[in-house]
């Protein structure tokens, strides 16, 4: 297997299958307290020992950056009808294909957004109300993050249409033939910040490019409490920068 196929092979699992609690096959249950929590994750399946070895894990904490000439995002996002899944661990949207972002010449596929409350990135020390994780991944097989913070405001109208469709149960899916656009949980503002990570979740492969949203959107305290009503707990605690440059837009 080329280092590319090998590549895509473990990001491509690890976006796809370390997100459910009905692991089969020998998949490692994992989840977010006790003995299958963050600080065990490493330890409960040889597929997951990055989670443990890594050196440059996701999420960290936004607190020292450095100003560079970031190249824009260009945003290529079409409606299309979705998926909404109970992953066990966060609501999972699986998007249509055919819509994409291009970063300084390198498209990304968007394949799929799920969220987070709080916020797993936090800014100088602080995490925000709820995030959205916009996963997208690169022909070679890297994957491309869009992170989209939330802050507390007024009710969010595509947080709505997906919750109002938000299966309660772990393994459950619901289609949704209305149209969602995914670029309205895009927030004006495209500055960004950049680095080096990894998937939040196991089995915590690195080398995603995060780009991470400066300014964050609103989403209503009764959104959030829906989604922290199924999922108590859905945050991997930051993690070490060990020296990593984080880029802000100039």
């Amino acid at each position: 297997m080329t280092r590319n196929k090998l590549v895509l092979t473990t990001l491509f699992s690890g976006i796809l299958f370390s997100g459910t609690a009905l692991a089969s096959g020998g998949k490692a249950h994992w989840g977010y307290e006790g003995h299958e929590g963050p600080e065990n994750w490493g330890d409960l399946s040889h597929d997951f020992s990055t989670c443990k070895s890594g050196k440059s894990q996701s999420p960290i904490d936004i607190s020292s950056t450095k100003t560079a000439k970031l190249a824009n995002i260009k945003f290529s996002y079409k409606p299309t009808p979705i998926d909404v899944i109970n992953n066990g661990h966060t609501i999972q949207v699986n998007y249509a294909k055919g819509s994409s972002i291009n970063v300084g010449g390198k498209p990304y596929n968007l394949l799929q957004f799920h969220f987070h409350s709080p916020s797993e990135h936090k800014v100088n020390g602080k995490p925000y109300d709820m995030v959205a994780h916009l996963v997208h991944q690169a022909a070679d097989g890297q994957l491309g993050v869009i992170g989209v913070m939330m802050k507390i405001g007024k009710a969010n109208p595509i947080i709505g249409s997906i919750w109002s469709n938000m299966p309660k149960a772990a393994g459950e899916q619901n289609t949704v033939k209305d149209t969602v656009n995914v670029a309205d949980l895009l927030p004006a503002n495209h500055s960004y910040f950049n680095y080096s990570g990894s998937l939040t979740t196991p089995p915590c492969s690195e080398g995603v490019n995060w780009m991470v949203m400066q300014t964050p959107i609103d989403v209503s305290a009764e959104q959030v409490a829906g989604f922290t009503s199924i999922f108590a707990k859905s945050v991997r605690p930051v993690q070490p920068v060990n020296g990593r440059i984080i880029h802000v837009t100039k």
